[in-house]
This record gives C-alpha cells, structure tokens and sequence, in this order.
C-alpha cells in the first residue's frame, strides 16, 4: 500500500509554515504600502519587493491586485479586533473612557489610512468597488459588535444601538481629522466627552 512517508509529512509541516508566513509577510507589506503610497503607488511588484518575495510567489497567494490589498485590510483589522478584545478581558469593568478611547485609537493608525485609500479607489474602480463594499460592511459589523461587547451596552433599550454607532461615527471623523494634523489634544477632549455621554445613555 501506498502512502504518505514520515519524511515526507516533515517536509510539509515546514513548507505549509513558510507558505503561511509568506502569506503572512505579503498582507502586512500591502497594508503598509496603502497607507504610504496610496492605491496608485501599491502594485503587487512593490509588495512583493518589500514582502521579501518573488512576484510570482505573490500572485500565487493572491492571483489579483484587488484579492491582495482586500485581504490585506480585513487581515489587519481582524488582528486589531482580536488585540482591541484582548485588551479589555472584561469589557467596561475598569471603566468606558478607556474603551472608548481604544475604539478612537482604531481609527488613527496606518490600517485606517490603509482602508481610506481603497474606499476612495473603490469609489472610481468599478471592478474594486464591490468588493470594498462587502468588506466594509463586515469589518464594520465586527467593530459595531466589539464595540457593544466592551461597553456592555444593552441594545434592546431605546437609542442604544445609533449610540454606539454614533460612537463609532465620530471616531471614523476623528480619524480623518488626524490626517493632516496631529489631532491628539481635542481628541482626548471629545473622547472624555464620549465616555460621559455613554455612562448617561447606557446607565
């Protein structure tokens, strides 16, 4: 009978590593390269170069620009949501204003500048913009989520549920913001404002 020898199953636990961590290595240098360069400057030759890899060892992974720069964004945000959670084991105990500001914090980093450089390509790429669509809408159902998990916000209650996305609104806002300028004195102001505004609402 045939079959799959000792030395052989060896050498596949390490080639699956090194493909995953090629994978890997290829979604964080595709986010880096949006936030940087935008979408115009972020070719997969330019990932690949600053991943470490050949080309055709990228296209393996991801056949398609838009297959690598859409995975790359939901890559890092699912990493940032799977952090955010870690970071407040039980949720709003310690108080809201450091989840709140947490939450702002999702949105002033090189994954937001990432993702504001796709929306803005989806918006003229016809073949992108489905795609960014559904990402957005599932990354953002995961944030909403997380963000009702860690204020322990009861969203049967009335008003609770815009509250929340409120938050999240103005955060995105904040965001934008600290693109150009460093932003952080008035959002430390708004996120004190943001906390008191939820410990009013949620109770």
């Amino acid at each position: 009978m045939g079959g799959v020898s000792t030395a052989d199953r060896a050498e596949r636990v390490p080639k699956q590593d090194r493909s995953r961590a090629t994978r890997q290595r290829l979604l964080e240098a595709a986010v880096s390269c949006l936030a940087e360069h935008g979408w115009a400057g972020s070719t997969v030759s330019v990932v690949a170069e600053r991943a470490g890899v050949s080309r055709g060892a990228a296209q393996h992974h991801f056949p398609t620009r838009e297959d690598l720069f859409t995975a790359a964004v939901e890559y890092v945000a699912e990493e940032r949501s799977t952090a955010l959670r870690a970071l407040f084991p039980q949720g709003a105990a310690g108080g809201r204003r450091a989840v709140v500001a947490a939450l702002v914090d999702l949105y002033t980093g090189p994954l937001f500048r990432a993702a504001l450089h796709l929306w803005v390509a989806a918006s003229n790429e016809d073949q992108l913009r489905p795609r960014v669509t559904e990402l957005e809408s599932r990354v953002g159902r995961e944030t909403h989520r997380i963000a009702v998990d860690l204020l322990a916000a009861d969203e049967t209650l009335p008003g609770v549920r815009e509250t929340v996305q409120g938050l999240l609104d103005m955060a995105r806002g904040l965001g934008l913001a600290n693109l150009l300028t460093d932003d952080a004195a008035r959002r430390e102001r708004v996120v004190a404002q943001w906390a008191w505004v939820l410990e009013e609402a949620l109770g």
